[in-house]
């Protein structure tokens, strides 16, 4: 049998003048979390509808486990409750007059499963997620982390193909985000399940995703293993969305075979950057922007002496201590300013000079 699970061929979908999805393509493999991962409108929802069977595609082909369940070549549709899917919503959708077993069973009567099997296997997966004991509660009395658990219980209880999330974690407070990214992130590991997940938030999207697709205008505009998409985006867009880049200004003053060497402007002039070049679009004399993330770049005190490639003199304008590290505003060379994270091992101030160097293997050369 394939490996893979969920597979779209240039799917779209369109509401009115608006192109929701455009020409959608990507492959989902057995055992893996598969994010995707955008700001509002940019079709991740959308998608995870069409897969769900919630919406018709207008073009294009959706399979699942080797079987066709939506295309409009073939004018075939098959409904959301024949495609052993499991969904939670970002409001969870729990039955308020039920208790925690009732809901978690409720799936289970529905495709004619009862008594005894109906039984183990809901206080199975109860017990999985930490909600063992607690099966005559009332929905209503559980706490947002176990109305969040309750939801996966229910999804998970039938044993579906492929579990859909859609920004589940979107309704709990900071902490508890971070607890139960952990515990489904462990939970998937044990169960080996498949996951399609929907999130715009990029901390869950880069700790949770074995490979996550960007979205952006309808479209996935990259997609890779979340460290290949920090480390070597495809695109500005890529770059700008994930994490925090520094961006600088300049002209090329040279192009070799791998890197290209940029000369920086205003205040800073006189000093060159050399970085790769993700983009072909580069020549000689063409504005381009230097960007680097931020905790790639070294600071040490101290004044430059003599201007030096991928070497630019800062001033510490503020400094916060967060306790781990501090995070810094350094203006560089008096007109821009960035923010940097500096260790705590040395003692740092407020206007002091300092020297940043900016590795070149870590900087990406792009054009302006």
């Amino acid at each position: 049998m394939s490996d893979t699970v969920l597979r779209l061929d240039g799917v779209s979908k369109s509401y009115g003048t608006v192109q929701a999805v455009d020409r959608a393509s990507l492959e989902v493999g057995r055992g893996e979390v598969f994010t995707l991962l955008g700001p509002s409108g940019c079709g991740k929802t959308t998608t995870l509808r069409l897969v769900a069977g919630l919406e018709d595609p207008d073009d294009g082909e959706i399979t699942l486990r080797g079987r066709v369940v939506a295309s409009v070549a073939r004018r075939l549709f098959v409904p959301p409750h024949k495609r052993n899917l499991g969904m939670v919503f970002q409001s969870y959708a729990i039955w308020p007059h039920m208790s925690v077993f009732d809901n978690v069973a409720y799936p289970l009567r529905l495709r004619g499963v009862r008594g005894r099997p109906m039984r183990e296997r809901v206080e199975r997966v109860l017990e999985l997620v930490g909600l063992g004991g607690l099966e005559r509660r009332s929905a209503t009395l559980l706490s947002g982390g176990q109305m969040q658990r309750l939801a996966l219980c229910r999804a998970l209880v039938y044993e579906p193909d492929l579990l859909l999330l859609d920004e589940p974690f979107s309704n709990l407070d900071a902490k508890l985000r971070e607890q139960m990214r952990v515990e489904l992130k462990l939970l998937q590991r044990r169960l080996g399940i498949t996951v399609l997940f929907v999130t715009h938030d990029q901390i869950e999207a880069l700790s949770l995703s074995n490979r996550l697709a960007v979205m952006h205008r309808g479209r996935a505009e990259q997609i890779g293993t979340p460290r290949s998409l920090y480390e070597a985006p495809a695109s500005a867009f890529v770059r700008d969305f994930l994490g925090q880049t520094v961006i600088l200004s300049g002209v090329v003053d040279s192009c070799g075979a791998q890197t290209v060497a940029v000369t920086m402007q205003g205040a800073l002039d006189g000093h060159t950057v050399v970085g790769r070049a993700p983009s072909s679009a580069l020549a000689r004399g063409a504005g381009a922007h230097v960007a680097i993330r931020p905790e790639d770049i070294e600071i040490a005190p101290g004044d430059e002496a003599q201007p030096s490639a991928n070497t630019l003199p800062g001033l510490v304008e503020a400094l916060l201590f967060m306790g781990d590290r501090y995070e810094a505003r350094v203006a560089l060379g008096g007109e821009q300013r960035i923010l940097l994270f500096l260790g705590r091992g040395r003692e740092w101030r407020e206007g002091q000079r300092v020297r940043l160097t900016l590795p070149p293997e870590l900087v990406s050369v792009w054009p302006a």
